[in-house]
């Protein structure tokens, strides 16, 4: 845990203990006061990458910015389901700002914010990359590349739908080596494992379970 509010305090108390091999990655809550992506976090980031973290993305974050777009809603169930807009927007934010050009060698773990809305929601922002690049030529290959390459994203929670929808989800990601375990103990979100993996070609299974994590946080 790091002080987000504060980039440069956070990059002093990453480069204090970064280096330990207790720690694998710096927790950033997603909701913040600013979006991630903007330069005011680069010595954060720079910091993470110097120090070969994962920069993890997890629910969570500022008690006085509501949870959604515009404010607070009345209502939890409103709090769950606008969820994945917060996520998306960070991860837009990273991706447009340049952050993976500046830092070529950061890692993004994407945490408690489930996957099912990526495939959607990466198509329409490489929609958008092909219409308006000009605006930010820094970003100079699909989004969806960008995301194969610097993110990962945990499977809880998973929040499955009907078998054939859930299959042609899975089909539309990027790589087989995009998604990792996570139980989100002591939440229970009722998914079933045993039915998602068994949506997926072998070699997913087994990078899911263990495989992407192992090569993702470099563990020996």
């Amino acid at each position: 845990m790091i002080p987000a509010r504060d980039p440069v305090t956070a990059a002093a108390e990453i480069d204090r203990v970064g280096k330990h091999p207790g720690f694998v990655q710096v927790l950033l809550p997603v909701r913040s006061e600013r979006l991630y992506g903007q330069r005011v976090f680069w010595p954060l980031f720079e910091a993470i990458e110097r120090n070969d973290l994962v920069a993890s993305l997890h629910w969570g974050g500022l008690a006085e910015h509501g949870p959604t777009p515009t404010g607070y809603a009345s209502w939890y169930v409103e709090e769950y389901a606008e969820e994945p807009q917060v996520f998306g927007a960070q991860l837009t934010s990273m991706i447009v700002e340049g952050l993976f050009q500046k830092f070529p060698g950061l890692r993004v773990s994407v945490l408690e914010g489930g996957f099912t809305w990526l495939p959607t929601w990466a198509w329409n922002l490489n929609k958008k990359w092909k219409g308006l690049r000009r605006e930010f030529p820094w970003v100079d290959r699909l989004p969806s590349e960008i995301i194969r390459d610097h993110f990962r994203f945990s499977i809880a929670p998973t929040d499955m739908g009907p078998p054939e929808q859930m299959r042609r989800i899975i089909d539309w990601l990027v790589t087989d080596d995009l998604l990792m375990y996570a139980s989100d103990y002591p939440h229970l979100h009722t998914d079933d494992l045993h039915a998602l993996l068994g949506l997926m070609p072998e070699a997913m299974r087994a990078n899911v379970m263990s495989g992407t994590a192992r090569r993702w946080y470099r563990f020996k």
